[in-house]
């Protein structure tokens, strides 16, 4: 099987794991952007400032420029955290089987 096959099985794969999972992705996505929002609330951020917290936390487990000086806000952070993780999982678990089955035909 040549190369171009298995990218053509693998990226139709892909797409269709990810639009199996995607009702988890945007409740996910949603939960990342509402808790970085009510954490920029605490700490006086924009609206702006806050999205882009939530995502930097959410997906580099890092806090990068901004970082939230309260207890509860800082809880939170490590829901984004979490978040975060759950969302890189379900893409790479698709990516995974996506590759296998391209793989396998």
């Amino acid at each position: 099987m040549d190369s171009r096959t298995v990218r053509r099985r693998f990226l139709q794969g892909l797409f269709f794991g990810l639009r199996v999972v995607w009702p988890v992705m945007s409740t996910v996505l949603v939960l990342i952007v509402g808790l970085g929002i009510v954490v920029g609330l605490r700490e006086g951020w924009s609206v702006q400032e806050s999205i882009y917290f939530s995502f930097v936390t959410g997906l580099t487990i890092g806090y990068g420029d901004l970082a939230p000086k309260t207890l509860l806000a800082r809880v939170l952070a490590i829901l984004i955290g979490v978040c975060g993780i759950i969302l890189t999982a379900l893409v790479a678990a698709v990516a995974v089987k996506a590759i296998s089955s391209a793989s396998d035909e």
